[in-house]
């Protein structure tokens, strides 16, 4: 059952983005401060922020996942484990944008070029250079995000004090400082997403300077506005 939203969908999602950047500092103070009341409100933070447009539509079955999933992040609370759920989170995430990046190569529309229509409108992708450009940028995206995907999931594993083998008593077949670890799981893999967003669209404005460029700004509102019909194609992106 829905009713009407408390806000216009676009600026939910607009919210929604905005309460991001609280979930990787939050989760930098639990891995400082080790108290895991912090890897708590990151990971409550984080869903919210996914499910906001669908709290504020008042929808009851979101409304249930939202609270299910606190007793559940609760539960692992009570019991020790929320640092650990919070670590693998980031895996998970970039796990799933490779696999969402990648399954678009494989057809007509790879997922960069749905980000231009939303974006700047099917004409853009007719001007020189542009369709394949936006194919190799999802290659690009598949390929960094499969990377770190891996990366951050030998650092979970191998850790050689907080990694999984050596909470269960296992030798890690490749032992990684914890410090490093700590570091790259809680920090340098987000910085590295946001280096790689900033310096691609960098080299776009170099790479086809012949055209003009929306700023950064107006980019990231547009996909934030846009963003529900990046999930499905042409079908619901207008021209």
């Amino acid at each position: 059952m829905t009713s009407s939203s408390l806000l216009p969908e676009p600026a939910a999602r607009c919210y929604g983005l905005l309460l991001l950047p609280t979930y990787p500092l939050l989760a930098i103070a639990g891995a400082v401060t080790q108290r895991q009341v912090f890897a708590l409100l990151a990971l409550a933070v984080l869903l919210t922020a996914l499910l906001l447009p669908q709290l504020l539509a008042r929808r009851a079955s979101s409304w249930l996942l939202w609270s299910g999933v606190l007793a559940g992040l609760l539960l692992t609370w009570r019991y020790g484990f929320a640092e650990l759920l919070l670590e693998a989170v980031p895996v998970l995430i970039n796990a799933l944008l490779a696999y969402w990046f990648g399954r678009t190569l494989a057809t007509a529309e790879p997922l960069v070029q749905r980000f231009i229509v939303a974006i700047e409108g099917a004409e853009r992708l007719r001007q020189p250079g542009v369709a394949a450009y936006a194919r190799q940028v999802t290659w690009f995206w598949t390929v960094l995000l499969g990377a770190q995907a891996l990366l951050l999931t030998v650092l979970l594993l191998c850790a050689d004090q907080s990694g999984l083998l050596a909470r269960v008593g296992v030798a890690s077949p490749l032992p990684v400082p914890e410090r490093w670890a700590a570091t790259w799981l809680h920090l340098g893999g987000y910085l590295l997403l946001g280096a790689a967003f900033l310096l691609e669209y960098l080299y776009r404005r170099w790479r086809l300077r012949h055209l003009p460029h929306p700023g950064l700004h107006d980019m990231l509102l547009q996909l934030a506005l846009h963003w529900p019909q990046l999930l499905h194609g042409k079908r619901a992106v207008a021209p």
